[in-house]
């Protein structure tokens, strides 16, 4: 049996401040012991959520307007000490179940051998789907282990993604010993906990005649994941658009279709507006059509409504019920489209549709422009919008200046960003998120409003484009495909699981969820440093050290294991409040976690739609968004045989040019080592799409430096190149 990590930093340590960052872990009462040779218990003490089996569904309502018939109602803390744990409730409390990938912990009353907790001694039991009872008689187990000796408190994540709006069964059983190798105690109260749910008491009764017996289970409500934006698409659907406005352009020669033929482009110009008074220039990068000579023909730029689901002040959809209730419209956007057309003749039904997703602090005059050629190679027209919070100010404009001395044109730029927090500046992402109060939301609804936006889109393509306008239609309403890298990859894999009329679909370097990338990633490490050191009380527990990827003032250590590691023992003062916050980031944040959609995709389509077929491209050793976080998807999904994974360390140790992230791979044409690696992967793409999601290519062939499909098990570890 594998031995228990130990992982400790000494006390000396510790900031003052640490040693108050216990939030909602330190409310909880001390542990009541047994005398010297009692045997160790599970507690179960209603005092506080901690002090029994958590998660559990005693710490909610009835509400019959949701899909669990429940509504969480998790107590608070003395808010006047603990205002962020209690801003964080708060959001937490219109939920109506529980993470679908939780933080599982159980309270002991003295020590217990970490060694012996595993999925056969500690598990979950499925007791089905609050509407159809799916999946009842399903076991679970568990990973990533963590024994707090100081805390006598035990905590585990379920092995993989529950499913939602399901009912499960904690069940901790006597195969779990103490020190001396005992067996745990506890008591069965299923009318105190269970009340008198026959489900619980069936599957009580059925688990009695296991190898161990039941010393202690607890049941909770997974919360719902897609509810809203399955009442959403099938609104955007019932409805009939206003064709896109190409008619956006402006001169000296007065008001213009904003279609540019190529070869009379000179140059586009990006006013972008990057604060309240100031526009920023700089030029879109129009040499990268030429990645494939005079394979696009024009770009061309048009304007929709889509609707707005967010508040626009708070950056949060309103919760509903997820059974009865029906998310209202906000306000209405009106959004800036980039169309990349083919050159050559057009196909009757129109151009097949890759519409291309942008990432994080990027816009669509970034990457969309690197992929487009290779796509019109390949007789597909490249379309993209921004994402919420991205492109700069409203005000923002594109000047297109003629090679053939044509009137300079003026288009909006469309650009998306905010000034949220009134120091006049528009940062590059500002306005995706959701601050203050509602911070613990982070980029939740702005993931799901853009998949919202896209969805419009698809509904706009489905109702006809006529882009030239010679009244023909030019995009084929049949062949919709969607790829996108990043961030883009990101909410595209949400959109894949959840907008029917998607053809397919190749998100590139995705992972999920947020938190994690957040957590595990240097690029994206400061984000959480910084969400750490604003809690009041704060919950940075390190003094400054030299030599870590954050400034000196807001170090932690939150000491979490990876998957299918061995049990950890947390002696780290401050880490279990850390881990506990970012099981609860995560879990109000599951309906924008891709993770959670994937399952969608193609192993369990929601109801009306159809399987689709996909390819998932990502990067051994990616910096960026850590393959642990793309392997989750892949898991959640049973998509592994689906990857595409690019070999990074194989290219970067044949030619060190080649960067050591491999984040950008898909994009990377500026750089000669790795031009030949992103044609290669557009092509894959491009062929995918063009065949209906057909054909998957291998790109290097014969060569080393792509696994189509992925060879052995999925990474679950971070696999940097030093």
């Amino acid at each position: 049996m594998a031995k228990p990590a130990t992982r400790s930093q000494p006390l000396a340590a510790l900031t003052l401040a640490a040693a108050a960052a216990l939030a909602f872990i330190a409310a909880t009462p001390a542990l009541a012991t047994g005398g010297p040779g009692a045997p160790v218990r599970v507690l179960d003490d209603d005092a506080h959520p901690l002090g029994s089996i958590f998660p559990s569904n005693r710490h909610t309502v009835p509400d019959f307007t949701q899909n669990t018939l429940r509504r969480l109602a998790l107590p608070k803390p003395d808010c006047t000490v603990r205002p962020s744990e209690c801003a964080d409730i708060d959001v937490l409390n219109t939920l109506d179940g529980f993470s679908t990938q939780p933080r599982i912990s159980v309270p002991f009353s003295g020590d217990i051998d970490p060694a012996t907790v595993t999925s056969n001694t500690v598990f979950l039991f499925n007791l089905g789907d609050t509407l159809t009872l799916r999946g009842f008689g399903e076991r679970v187990g568990i990973n990533q282990v963590i024994w707090n000796p100081a805390t006598k408190r035990l905590a585990f994540q379920s092995d993989e993604l529950l499913q939602q709006h399901t009912r499960y069964l904690v069940v901790v059983t006597d195969g779990v010993r103490d020190t001396s190798g005992r067996r745990i105690k506890g008591e069965l109260s299923p009318g105190h906990r269970h009340g008198h749910d026959h489900h619980v008491t069936g599957a009580l009764h059925a688990l009695r005649h296991g190898r161990h017996k039941v010393v202690a289970a607890s049941y909770f409500s997974t919360q719902s994941i897609t509810a809203d934006l399955q009442k959403i698409n099938r609104r955007i659907k019932a409805a009939a658009p206003a064709p896109i406005d190409f008619q956006i352009g402006q001169s000296t020669a007065g008001a213009s279709r904003a279609v540019f033929p190529i070869a009379a482009v000179a140059g586009i110009q990006f006013a972008r507006q990057t604060g309240t008074a100031t526009i920023t220039p700089s030029f879109l990068p129009t040499p990268a059509l030429n990645v494939v000579p005079g394979a696009v023909a024009a770009v061309a730029y048009g304007q929709f409504a889509s609707p707005a689901y967010w508040n626009p002040a708070t950056r949060v959809i309103p919760p509903t019920g997820s059974l009865t209730g029906l998310p209202a419209v906000q306000g209405s956007e009106r959004l800036t489209v980039q169309m990349f057309v083919p050159a050559g003749a057009k196909p009757a039904g129109g151009w097949p549709v890759a519409i291309f997703g942008h990432g994080f602090t990027d816009s669509m005059y970034g990457a969309p422009w690197t992929v487009a050629s290779v796509f019109a190679a390949h007789g597909l027209a490249t379309v993209s919008i921004n994402v919420a919070g991205h492109g700069g100010g409203a005000a923002g404009t594109l000047n297109v200046l003629s090679g053939t001395g044509a009137p300079t044109v003026v288009v909006p730029a469309g650009g998306r960003g905010i000034d949220q927090d009134g120091n006049g500046s528009i940062d590059s992402t500002e306005g995706v998120g959701a601050v203050g109060a509602l911070s613990i939301v982070s980029s939740r609804d702005g993931l799901r409003q853009t998949v919202i936006d896209l969805m419009q889109l698809v509904r706009q393509i489905e109702a006809g484009v006529d882009i030239d306008g010679d009244g023909s239609i030019d995009l084929d309403a049949q062949r919709i495909h969607y790829a996108g890298q990043s961030f883009g990859g990101i909410y595209g894999t949400i959109l894949l699981g959840t907008e029917p009329n998607l053809k397919a679909g190749v998100p590139n370097v995705p992972g999920g969820s947020i938190t994690e990338i957040a957590r595990l990633s240097p690029s994206f490490r400061l984000l959480t440093a910084i969400a750490l050191a604003t809690r009041q009380p704060t919950l940075i527990n390190l003094p400054p050290l030299p030599g870590l990827p954050v400034p000196a003032n807001l170090q932690f250590a939150e000491n979490m294991p990876l998957r299918d590691q061995p049990p950890l023992v947390d002696t780290v003062p401050g880490a279990e409040a850390i881990q506990h916050y970012i099981d609860v980031s995560q879990w109000a944040t599951q309906r924008g976690n891709p993770v959670s959609y994937a399952p969608h995709i193609r192993k369990q389509p929601l109801h009306g739609h159809a399987a689709k077929p996909v390819i998932f491209q990502f990067a051994k050793g990616d910096v960026t968004v850590p393959n642990p976080t793309t392997s989750a998807i892949l898991r959640a999904g049973g998509l592994a045989d689906r990857a595409t994974y690019y070999r990074n360390d194989l290219a970067w140790g044949a030619n060190n040019a080649v960067p050591k992230n491999p984040h950008t791979f898909l994009t990377n044409i500026a750089s000669a080592a790795a031009v030949a690696y992103a044609v290669g992967a557009q092509t894959q793409i491009a062929m995918f799409f063009a065949s209906g999601g057909a054909t998957v290519v291998d790109p290097d062939g014969a060569g080393p430096f792509f696994e189509v499909p992925l060879v052995g098990p999925l990474p679950e570890v971070l696999n940097f190149i030093p």
